[in-house]
């Protein structure tokens, strides 16, 4: 069982307009666990992830992470997004830089890494990701699948505490999600704490610690893959199984 708690979410509400989108919500990530986060589209799964590194503000509730409550702005929110990676549906790679110079330039801007070090490290983190032969390309030149995989090495370089990846493989032809999928579940064997919203049930009984379900801004449940997809507890759990495993 994973330790201590690294991200707590307790009483945590946002709205936008007159659509309440996160509904009290209590959440513990514990270090080295992997919680998939999966529901109906507009049932608040991609606002929770963005709100857990502030991309979102929420209206009232706590969000910590490592025991410290998350900073409104400035110098510390910018600590925060760098001990928090974020690994998006779109791949945000600078498309003037080479696949190298995307995965270095946050050590070296941020963490103030020199550039000997920033490289090195960087090409690691491309073998990693299986793209070292890459290094020297720009992202036009690289398939959806292999931009997803630099933007993952991009997050890993700044050595976060946590990754949260939202629909990471939504906006990718189907050949090329397993190879995202698989980087993913490599990083769940090394231990690494994720966050991942996702439609990939494959991924998240196979790679999840526990897979929370939400639906209308609420979780509805908080289970392990295991109990979850063999025994959903909820009326709308089993009504959005029933939809998905069909097909």
């Amino acid at each position: 069982m994973a330790g201590d708690a690294l991200i707590e979410l307790r009483g945590v509400n946002k709205h936008y307009g007159k659509l309440h989108v996160l509904q009290n919500i209590d959440l513990t990530v514990g270090r080295g666990e992997v919680v998939v986060v999966i529901g109906p589209s507009g049932g608040g799964k991609s606002t929770l992830c963005r709100a857990i590194n502030r991309l979102e503000t929420v209206e009232s509730g706590t969000i910590t992470l490592d025991g410290r409550p998350l900073p409104e702005e400035g110098r510390a929110l910018a600590q925060l997004r760098a001990e928090v990676g974020m690994v998006f549906q779109s791949f945000n790679l600078f498309a003037h830089k080479t696949v190298l110079a995307n995965v270095m330039l946050a050590p070296i801007k941020v963490r103030k890494t020199k550039k000997e070090e920033a490289a090195r490290r960087a090409r690691e983190l491309l073998d990693r990701v299986g793209l070292a032969s890459q290094a020297d390309k720009y992202p036009a030149q690289l398939s959806g699948g292999q931009q997803q995989r630099v933007a993952i090495a991009r997050a890993l370089a700044m050595e976060p505490k946590a990754l949260l990846f939202d629909e990471p493989t939504s906006a990718l032809d189907p050949e090329m999600i397993n190879e995202v999928l698989e980087v993913m579940r490599q990083l769940a064997r090394e231990g690494m704490t994720m966050v991942v919203v996702t439609h990939e049930m494959g991924f998240a009984r196979s790679a999840a610690n526990r897979v929370v379900f939400m639906a209308d801004g609420r979780i509805v449940e908080d289970r392990t893959p295991e109990a979850f997809f063999t025994a959903p507890r909820s009326e709308r759990a089993k009504d959005f199984l029933s939809k998905i495993l069909k097909h």
